[in-house]
């Protein structure tokens, strides 16, 4: 399948798993429910960055801390979340999470088990693990971003700053 590109809809039926972060212990485990994307982003304007893995040197380092420091700079331009997502399970996105020390929904951390980026072609080569990322889904549903960083270990077009400049 090709990857979502500018003027694309955001497809119906994307689904992720997820454990919502109600507390900040990071050995706290809720159960993982279905999280229904196609629903809950309707009428939002939400950033989707997808990175290889959670707790990974250049996730960690570089490409998650800018989105939570400047969350307040996306939504300023409009942006009503931010859906970080990886093919670890929901427990372990979860955890990644609350370690951030991120609390309530404005920052999402999903599980891409269910296959979003595999589906739409954006996986990080051979390796079975997300590609790195990132997409602006507009309120109508429309992508209005949409980059693929070319080198999974840089964040670049993917990075919250790139991002921004589009808005």
């Amino acid at each position: 399948m090709a990857p979502l590109k500018v003027g694309d809809k955001f497809p119906d039926n994307v689904k992720f798993d997820w454990v919502p972060i109600i507390d900040s212990d990071p050995t706290n485990c809720g159960r993982p429910q279905e999280y229904d994307a196609s629903k809950q982003w309707k009428g939002k304007k939400v950033v989707v960055i997808s990175v290889p893995g959670a707790f990974t040197p250049g996730c960690q380092a570089n490409h998650l801390p800018p989105y939570i420091s400047k969350f307040n700079d996306l939504k300023s331009k409009g942006v009503e979340q931010v859906a970080v997502i990886a093919y670890n399970d929901a427990w372990v996105m979860n955890a990644w999470g609350k370690v951030n020390k991120v609390s309530g929904d404005d920052i999402l951390f999903l599980s891409d088990s269910k296959d979003f980026s595999k589906g739409h072609g954006w996986m990080a080569g051979n390796t079975g693990r997300n590609g790195r990322w990132a997409m602006v889904i507009e309120k109508d549903g429309t992508v209005s971003y949409a980059e693929n960083e070319t080198n999974p270990s840089e964040v670049t077009v993917s990075g919250a700053d790139s991002v921004l400049s589009k808005l």
